[in-house]
């Protein structure tokens, strides 16, 4: 059975439910989003698995789960980064945002998301059961892509990119 961490609008913890149980009742809890850059500035966008419990086959961000209870946020992205698509490399956390999405499944994702941002030079071996497909585009490709065509993304990913991409932004790129 895995739990998700039950937080407050702060972030603090307030307990822990089942993960399918938490998504069937909206509660708030606690989650990340890594978005990964190659060495030419692209962003690493994965396909959910078609198989998914909600959101399969849509296109997001390299990596988005949830901490264990007791687990280290930053420790769980590397951990789950490692697990989706078969590499690690450093991130930092650059930002947070709350968000609150329903699904046509009953699912609802309402989660204080921390997002961390990284760079990779390697192979990328997705877990099947996660990564239906993935590929690199540029931040200029994707804001285009989601401004004409939003329902192929992630709902938190439309929510994320245009803050990631301010981050980008104000990096010097």
């Amino acid at each position: 059975m895995e739990e998700v961490i039950l937080v407050n609008e702060q972030d603090e913890q307030v307990g822990s439910m089942e993960k399918m149980e938490a998504h069937y009742k909206g509660i708030l809890h606690r989650a990340f989003s890594i978005f990964i850059f190659n060495e030419r500035g692209e962003m690493l966008l994965q396909q959910r698995a078609k198989s998914k419990y909600h959101s399969g086959g849509l296109w997001t961000n390299a990596c988005c789960s949830h901490p264990r209870p007791g687990e280290d946020i930053e420790q769980a992205a590397t951990r789950r980064l490692h697990e989706e698509l078969g590499f690690s490399t450093s991130i930092k956390k650059i930002f947070h945002f709350r968000y609150n999405a329903s699904f046509t499944n009953g699912l609802t994702e309402h989660e204080f998301d921390h997002v961390f941002v990284g760079n990779y030079r390697g192979s990328v071996m997705p877990d099947a059961y996660e990564v239906e497909d993935y590929c690199f585009k540029t931040m200029h490709e994707i804001s285009t892509s989601i401004e004409s065509h939003a329902h192929k993304y992630t709902a938190w990913f439309c929510i994320a990119f245009p803050k990631v991409f301010k981050w980008w932004q104000s990096q010097g790129h």
